[in-house]
């Protein structure tokens, strides 16, 4: 059992996250929600979560308010996946693959379900994002070995003692150790 929101009635989990919800929403969008609160507690924005909700909660309906995991719920946004599985709808646990397995390893390819409407702007976004993605991917391959390239091109080289102060001091250099003839 939760509360709705004296506002918009969306269900909260509790009285702080009903403060979260309002003091948020008043910060952000301004509206309806600031209005209510400066009604109903002027000194909204100076209070703590625990104070806020203990003034708001006697204002706001009992709701119920179901727990849901957020990759069970469609929230409107492009259900974006590494691999070519859905877990939004899935059962989880014996679904016929291993999570564990390969999990640090890079993947490419990622899919993105498109059906959900979107506006321009994620439009945008989503466009620049998979223009950048396939860009790292092509421009990825041999990473390792385009690092090293780079790496001797630059001079950078495995010496332990190459950025090391105390054997660059000639105040410390030993002349007997710069005789080219060790057997000598």
């Amino acid at each position: 059992m939760g509360y709705a929101c004296p506002v918009c009635e969306t269900p909260q989990r509790d009285g702080e996250h009903l403060a979260h919800h309002l003091a948020f929403t008043a910060m952000l969008h301004g509206d309806d929600h600031e209005a209510w609160l400066d009604d109903r507690v002027p000194d909204w924005s100076e209070q703590d979560p625990a104070g806020l909700a203990a003034e708001v909660t006697p204002h706001a309906e009992d709701a119920e308010y179901h727990e849901v995991f957020e990759d069970t719920v469609d929230r409107g946004r492009p259900d974006v996946d590494l691999g070519d599985h859905d877990h939004a709808g899935g059962g989880g646990a014996g679904h016929g693959h291993s999570h564990q397995a390969g999990r640090d390893a890079p993947r490419a390819g990622g899919a993105v379900n498109e059906s959900g409407a979107t506006d321009p702007e994620t439009e945008a976004a989503l466009r620049e994002a998979r223009e950048l993605t396939r860009k790292m991917f092509e421009d990825g391959e041999g990473d390792e070995e385009a690092d090293a390239d780079r790496d001797d091109a630059s001079g950078d080289v495995d010496d332990p003692d190459a950025d090391d102060p105390a054997t660059d001091d000639p105040a410390t250099d030993d002349p007997a150790n710069d005789d080219p003839d060790p057997s000598a």
